[in-house]
């Protein structure tokens, strides 16, 4: 069964911070932004070569070692599970970035490379002065990038509680998304031992088992997708998931998490959590009755669940200051105890 191509994903080629704060940002749909970092030094060097682009990485090395990803050539790069999902296809080591550099440099040729991949790397802690050299024009100098280098692996489909841009530094990286609310047609695996740390999707995009998966048929007919180049960039809105492929022997993307603070509140993982903990088990018809009350109080499906209460008198369905959300925090810790 042939499956359904992804559209292509909207793009952008004259976004600036006041038209991604106020157009595109608030529209919560992806968009790839054509040229935005293409004046960066990183992307200059890249488009001379994989060994240019890698020795502009040397000029802020400090030596430390970085988690890095290897699994045998046998994986064609996808990063996954072993057969029985009981480990992982590949294994996490600590290796001095300047060793990975030359790693990728000495089997840029190679015929059946490892799989290899160093990711999420904090650039303001491992390469101090990268980000002042190669400023990200959308955002806060505050939010720190984060480093991903390595040749042609695959990301399986996942999401990140974030906002998320991602920039091509060097090479070339195919993204297809999907919604939020595709997670049923992904057929996402575990919460406890995952590839990078989220939940991730468990077909296998350029084999899908449609016996076992037939559902990604219609994620399929809802993906979008875009092929990035160096100096490029790609807005992953809060909670799309992505499948990410880079597409040459030496890539480079540099990212940029963040999402609103939400003054101490804690996180909606841990309250998904605890539903699963405490309302999944529940027959279901009191499953469906706490439905309708998670959408009246916490999605406000008709409207202000307070609106016919004083203001004074609306407590924690007003709204919460720093005292009233201690308080909450303190009495859900003491229920958990």
């Amino acid at each position: 069964m042939e499956l359904p191509s992804p559209r292509p994903i909207a793009e952008r080629t004259d976004v600036t911070a006041e038209i991604f704060q106020t157009e595109i940002l608030p529209a919560g749909e992806p968009v790839v932004m054509r040229g935005l970092v293409t004046g960066w030094p990183v992307v200059e060097a890249g488009r001379s070569s994989g060994r240019e682009v890698l020795d502009y990485i040397r000029n802020f090395d400090q030596g430390a070692a970085v988690s890095t990803a290897t699994g045998p050539p046998s994986l064609k790069g996808r990063l996954f599970y072993n057969e029985d999902m009981s480990g992982l296809n590949f294994r996490m080591e600590q290796i001095p970035i300047a060793s990975s550099l030359d790693y990728l440099i000495d089997h840029e040729n190679d015929r059946r490379p490892l799989a290899y991949a160093i990711q999420s790397v904090p650039m303001h802690d491992y390469l101090p002065g990268f980000a002042e050299r190669n400023p990200m024009p959308l955002l806060d100098s505050a939010i720190s990038p984060r480093l991903w280098l390595g040749n042609s692996v695959t990301i399986a489909a996942h999401q990140d509680p974030s906002e998320n841009i991602a920039c091509v530094a060097a090479g070339r990286r195919l993204f297809t998304l999907f919604p939020p609310e595709q997670v049923a047609n992904l057929y996402i695996g575990q919460f406890e031992m995952t590839p990078a740390g989220v939940p991730i999707s468990l077909v296998d995009f350029d084999a899908p088992d449609l016996e076992r998966f037939p559902r990604f048929t219609r994620a399929m007919e809802a993906a979008r997708s875009a092929e990035l180049a160096p100096g490029d960039a790609i807005f992953i809105p809060y909670l799309w998931w992505h499948h990410v492929r880079s597409l040459e022997k030496i890539n480079m993307l540099i990212n940029y998490w963040w999402k609103p603070g939400n003054d101490g509140r804690g996180q909606p993982r841990d309250a998904l959590l605890h539903a699963m903990l405490t309302v999944k088990a529940l027959p279901p018809v009191h499953r469906a009755a706490w439905k309708t009350l998670f959408d009246h109080y916490v999605f406000h499906e008709q409207g202000d669940p307070a609106a016919h209460i004083p203001e004074e008198r609306r407590g924690i369905l007003g709204p919460l200051d720093g005292e009233k959300i201690r308080e909450i925090r303190v009495a859900i810790s003491n229920i958990l105890r």
